[in-house]
């Protein structure tokens, strides 16, 4: 274990924290909403997403950096990963875009992380750095992977639900036909038993 007043142990700490923030938002029909991260010439980001509900689960969704230079596009995709790294000081936008939707509102769970970017020489760090480096990256995978399935599992819930619903009523709707139904056969039929007198 490095000591805190070690070298080593202040770059390993810079190195780590960056971005680390899920979001879920709305995005109301033919609206866009834009994100913005201000990053350093190499420093790391990745942008995960995925359209949880509303309309056909797709949006579009477009990368640029400092100089507004369009660094990744995607045109109505329902999940996507994106991973820059900065050629740039500055400003670096994304936005996620529901513009082709006249009516459906899109629910979007997008997930920024990344690395910043230390200068150092690669034979300083030392393996075990090196190791949990990749233990770090294998970990943000793994916690994206979960959302990603959170995302999918309340969408596949939602579906359930309103099947179930729609189900429900469409089954009291028949009970009540058929009781109707019953009602007039028995009023008909018992037309037929009645004795008419002519007088």
């Amino acid at each position: 274990m490095l000591p805190l007043h070690s070298p080593r142990t202040w770059v390993l700490l810079l190195v780590f924290p960056l971005l680390a923030s899920a979001h879920l938002i709305d995005i109301l029909a033919g609206k866009k909403e834009c994100f913005f991260e201000d990053l350093h010439i190499n420093d790391k980001m990745t942008v995960t997403y995925q359209v949880g509900g509303g309309g056909h689960l797709d949006v579009d969704f477009w990368l640029t950096d400092p100089s507004q230079k369009v660094l990744a596009k995607h045109i109505k995709q329902s999940t996507g990963s994106v991973s820059i790294t900065a050629a740039k000081d500055g400003r670096h936008e994304y936005c996620f875009s529901n513009q082709m939707s006249a009516i459906a509102d899109k629910i979007l769970s997008f997930n920024v992380h990344g690395v910043i970017f230390v200068g150092e020489e690669t034979d300083v760090v030392a393996p075990i750095e090196r190791e949990i480096r990749a233990l770090a990256n294998g970990l943000t995978s793994v916690k994206d992977e979960q959302e990603y399935i959170v995302v999918r599992e309340k969408t596949h819930r939602n579906t359930a639900e309103s099947t179930n619903s729609r189900v429900k009523w469409w089954s009291v709707l028949q009970a009540g036909v058929l009781f109707a139904v019953v009602a007039w056969q028995i009023y008909y039929l018992k037309s037929f038993f009645e004795v008419k007198r002519v007088i």
